[in-house]
């Protein structure tokens, strides 16, 4: 008798019917003879629906305030699908994050999971109960409820999987598994059988939405295997995990995009110690997280630094930087959100030569111009117009030969 954590998306309960065809899904894994938790998100766009409630009813929402209301959403979510396995004869209990024993630290709405107490979850598998968690949510030391931020259900399936150790972690959503890229963009985009935690942790930190990168941080960290298949399909899906292949390390295994990206240059900067520290510094404290930064080679001490944020960030980033490079007497201030990045990704790019070179000459063959370059030991990411980003996945999935088998 094997223990196994599924997750399942908004899409996956997003009304009645999904919440039973998920039902019949959970009674198989239980019917053949497994333990089995489950990790539910909100029902399809409530937490959306309930962010704009409560702007409606306050210019400035309190934090702890809408973290309590928006844990309701999968509260709702996780009681629906317990009553759906009640109709159909199983027992069940749903629990809330606290019940579940999920602890966290004070940062609402990016909260961060600092404990698992798993007593009460094996109590209730003890009694024969299928275990039905609200994901997205924990509780602090003061019992004060916290939210997860985004992608937060991913990262309590995998938290819970390691606190109960369980054999696998199943998430499944409204795709297929992990492709070679969009397929929504590249038609022929093929599903991966499997692919290790370094390439997915990489994919999803440069575009991919299919796994939050938190999820798949967690699963290395303690081993957990994370299947990511359809819950509308019986087709496989993809498991990620970290003993692939000898063969399948030695290649390209996708590509990515990403359309949020902002660009913010600081033109004339002096060059000396501190000037970067003054910059980012500042925007560390007012929560903006910087991706790819690049400085330009000094001419006669004065530079040029340019960096990246997410869009939805381009504001408040301006609004911390201009007055900084007044201080600091650079010239101006430069920003950009017409912007996308692309990246290939794959474990062969390690120790051989000429991945970096037929990436710039497709993109090149394309006139597809790069404004920056980002690298890690398997991915090399281009910054290049928004309009382009399509186009450069398409042809970079051609020229990597990503539509043929492994």
């Amino acid at each position: 008798m094997s223990l196994i954590v599924q997750k399942y998306g908004g899409t996956s309960v997003a009304d009645a019917g999904r919440i039973r065809n998920v039902a019949r899904r959970i009674a198989q894994v239980k019917d053949r003879g497994d333990r089995v938790v489950v990790v539910v998100s909100a029902m399809g766009d409530t937490t959306d629906d309930l962010i704009k409630l409560a702007n409606q009813v306050a210019e400035k929402p309190d934090k702890r305030e809408l973290d309590v209301l928006l844990s309701t959403g999968e509260v709702v979510a996780s009681t629906l699908l317990t009553m759906a396995l009640h109709s159909m004869g199983y027992t069940a209990i749903s629990l809330s994050g606290a019940q579940a024993g999920i602890k966290t630290d004070a940062a609402y709405s990016r909260a961060r999971i600092t404990n698992i107490d798993p007593r009460r979850m094996l109590r209730e598998l003890d009694n024969g109960n299928i275990v039905i968690v609200a994901g997205f949510q924990g509780v602090t030391d003061e019992m004060d409820i916290t939210t997860l931020g985004r992608g937060g259900s991913d990262t309590t399936a995998v938290a819970l999987a390691a606190g109960l150790d369980a054999r696998v972690c199943e998430r499944y959503t409204d795709t297929e598994g992990i492709y070679t890229a969009d397929p929504r963009i590249v038609p022929e985009a093929r599903r991966l059988n499997e692919i290790s935690y370094e390439e997915m942790l990489e994919m999803a930190t440069y575009g991919s939405k299919v796994i939050h990168p938190r999820a798949v941080e967690l699963g290395e960290v303690f081993n957990v295997p994370i299947l990511v298949a359809s819950s509308f399909t019986e087709n496989p899906g993809t498991l990620i995990h970290g003993e692939v292949s000898m063969e399948i390390r030695n290649k390209v295994r996708s590509i990515a995009h990403d359309l949020d990206v902002a660009k913010i240059t600081v033109v004339g900067i002096p060059d000396r110690p501190g000037i970067a520290a003054s910059i980012f510094v500042p925007l560390a404290e007012a929560g903006i997280s910087v991706d790819t930064i690049v400085q330009n080679a000094s001419i006669h001490k004065i530079t040029d630094l340019t960096f990246t944020v997410a869009k939805s960030q381009l504001a408040a980033a301006m609004a911390v930087v201009e007055p900084i490079a007044g201080s600091i007497d650079a010239r101006e201030c430069i920003a950009d959100a017409r912007l996308g990045k692309v990246s290939v990704i794959g474990t062969g790019m390690q120790n051989a030569p000429g991945y970096a070179a037929r990436m710039f000459s497709t993109l090149s063959e394309e006139n597809i111009n790069i404004q920056l370059i980002t690298t890690s030991e398997i991915r090399i990411t281009c910054i290049i117009d928004e309009a382009q980003v399509k186009d450069a996945v398409r042809a970079l999935h051609r020229a990597f030969e990503l539509d043929r088998g492994e």
